[in-house]
C-alpha cells in the first residue's frame, strides 16, 4: 500500500520537510503555468522575447528543487535517529520529474521560436490536438490530486495514461515515421513528429508524480498490476 498518507502527518509535524512538501507543490503549480503558457504561445505569432522570457523562468524550477533537497538533507542531519528514509526520498523523487517538466516545457517553446509559423493543433491535425488537450487537462487533474491528497483520482490517472497519452502519441509517431500520414511539408512533418512526443514525456512525468499517492516507495513511477 501506499505509505503517502503516513508521511504526509510526518510532513506537517516537521517544519523542514513540511516546507519541501509546499515548495514541491508551488515547483509543480509553476511548471503548469509555464506548460499551459507554451501551448497558447505556439498558437499566435508572438514576439521571440516573450518565448525566451518564459523559458527563462525555468531557472525558477531548477532552484525550487535545489531548496527541496537541501531541506531534506538538512532534515536528516539533524536527525540522526529514528530516520524514515521514504519520507525525504518520495519528495525528491518526486522533484526530479517536476523538473523534467520544466525541461519538455522548453522543447515545445523552441518550437514556436524556430517554426516560421503558429502551431495550431486541431487544424493541423484532430488526432494531435486530443492528445494535446488530454496532457492538459492531466496536469490540471494531477495538480488537484496532489493539492487534496486525492488518491481516487490519482488512480484513475494512471489507469487512462497508457491508452490516452502513451499509445496515442505513439501511433501517431509511428503513422509519421511509417510516411501512413503527410503533411505536404517536412518541417511541419517534423514539428507534428516532436511535439507529439514532447506531450507523451510530459504525461509520463505526470503519472510518475501522481504515483506517489497509490504506489508504495519501491514502486513509484511504475504501474501496479490490478
Amino acid at each position: 500500500m501506499s505509505v503517502f498518507k503516513d508521511l504526509l502527518k510526518l510532513w506537517r509535524q516537521d517544519d523542514l520537510l513540511s516546507q519541501a512538501w509546499n515548495e514541491s507543490f508551488e515547483m509543480l503549480a509553476l511548471s503548469y503555468e509555464m506548460f499551459s503558457k507554451a501551448i497558447r504561445l505556439l498558437r499566435k505569432d508572438c514576439d521571440p522575447e516573450e518565448i525566451r522570457t518564459l523559458k527563462a523562468r525555468d531557472t525558477e524550477i531548477n532552484k525550487y528543487q535545489q531548496e527541496v533537497r537541501r531541506k531534506v538533507m538538512t532534515h536528516y542531519a539533524l536527525n540522526k535517529q529514528n530516520v524514515d528514509l521514504a519520507s525525504g526520498l518520495i519528495l525528491v523523487n518526486m522533484v526530479v520529474d517536476i523538473e523534467r517538466l520544466g525541461d519538455y516545457t522548453k522543447n515545445i517553446l523552441d518550437l514556436a521560436i524556430y517554426h516560421q509559423g503558429t502551431v495550431i493543433s486541431e487544424n493541423i491535425f484532430p488526432k494531435l490536438a486530443a492528445i494535446e488537450q488530454e496532457v492538459l487537462n492531466r496536469f490540471e487533474s494531477t495538480l488537484e490530486a496532489i493539492k487534496n491528497q486525492d488518491a481516487d483520482q490519482a488512480v484513475s490517472l494512471q489507469a487512462t495514461y497508457q491508452n490516452m497519452v502513451n499509445d496515442a502519441s505513439d501511433k501517431l509517431v509511428n503513422s509519421i515515421l511509417t510516411g501512413k500520414t503527410k503533411f505536404g511539408d517536412e518541417t511541419l512533418t517534423a514539428i507534428v513528429a516532436l511535439y507529439a512526443r514532447y506531450l507523451k514525456r510530459v504525461g509520463a512525468h505526470l503519472k510518475n508524480i501522481t504515483s506517489v499517492l497509490v504506489n508504495p516507495f519501491d514502486l513509484i513511477g511504475y504501474k501496479i498490476d490490478q
